[in-house]
Order: structure tokens, then sequence, then C-alpha cells
């Protein structure tokens, strides 16, 4: 699936999980609230991974659990407020309703969202999309910049590298 249309912004090779930790960590220093991150990929392919990283270079101490059962996971590092969502599990769009995103996702938050596709139209506008590829060979994340924020976080980030 492509992530959007279009061109990423940049690619980058990530060969293993102490790579993604470095991206990861790059994100962290660079975004600002509101921002929503969509990561898309196959499973397996690092969502989680990046997310946990995000996490944990913003500060957060303790263990970040993949929110595949219980859909949504909350958090305050780094002074931001930060909801991971993965949608992998839900069978129709409606049942975010039911999750509050709208009102849990405000101007101090950033909101993380594995399977965003699952999610379509229920879900805030994407700032900027992750997307997660792997072959035998590589795996790499590009970037897509979908909105000022983003693209703002995007140049940033391919500065650092």
């Amino acid at each position: 699936m492509n992530a959007g249309g279009g061109h990423a912004n940049w690619v980058r090779a990530v060969p293993d999980e102490a790579a993604v930790a470095v991206l990861a960590a790059s994100f962290a220093r660079r975004v600002c609230a509101p921002l929503v991150i969509f990561l898309e990929g196959d499973l397996g392919a690092g969502k989680t991974t990046f997310a946990r990283a995000f996490l944990h270079a913003l500060g957060y101490p303790g263990y970040v659990k993949s929110p595949s059962y219980g859909l949504l996971e909350s958090y305050h590092a780094g002074g931001k407020a930060i909801l991971h969502l993965d949608l992998y599990r839900i069978e129709d769009p409606e049942e975010l309703d039911y999750l509050a995103i709208r009102d849990l996702y405000d101007a101090e938050t950033v909101l993380l969202v594995e399977w965003p596709e699952r999610g379509i139209n229920h879900l805030p506008a994407a700032d900027l999309k992750l997307r997660f590829d792997e072959t035998d060979e590589s795996h790499t994340i590009s970037c897509f910049a979908k909105s000022a924020a983003g693209i703002e976080v995007s140049n940033a980030i391919l500065r650092d590298f």
C-alpha cells in the first residue's frame, strides 16, 4: 500500500531494532503536540517497535505494550500526552466512536496509529505517515509529510541524518 500517494519525503534503511530506535529518538526530539502519525506496514514490520522506542526516547520508563487487544494505550512522557492506537483487530471503523478518540486527542497530544486504514473517516487527519517495509534483504521506513507540521518534522529528521 502506498502511504497516501505521492513520493516519500525520505526513506531510511533500518536494518535492526537499534536503527529503528535511533530514528524513533530523532522523532521524539522533534515532535510537538498536536501531531498525528500513521504507522503503516505489514505485521511484524516494526510499527510497535518504533512506538516503544519513541516513548522510551521521550523518557517513559515503563513497559510499552502493544495495544493490539485493548486498541488504545495512553502515556505521559517528555511533557507530552501520547495516545498509541492499534486498529488491527477492529472490524468496522465505527468501533472507534466507542473509544472517543476525537475527545481524547487534543492540542497537547501526539497520536500514533497502527493500521490507520482500518479507521478511515474516524481518525484525525495524519500529519505524517511512516511506511514500514521489509524484504529478505532490507527494512526501510519511508516518511510522507501530510501537513505543514508534518513537513517541519520530516525536514528536521532529514537534517539529523
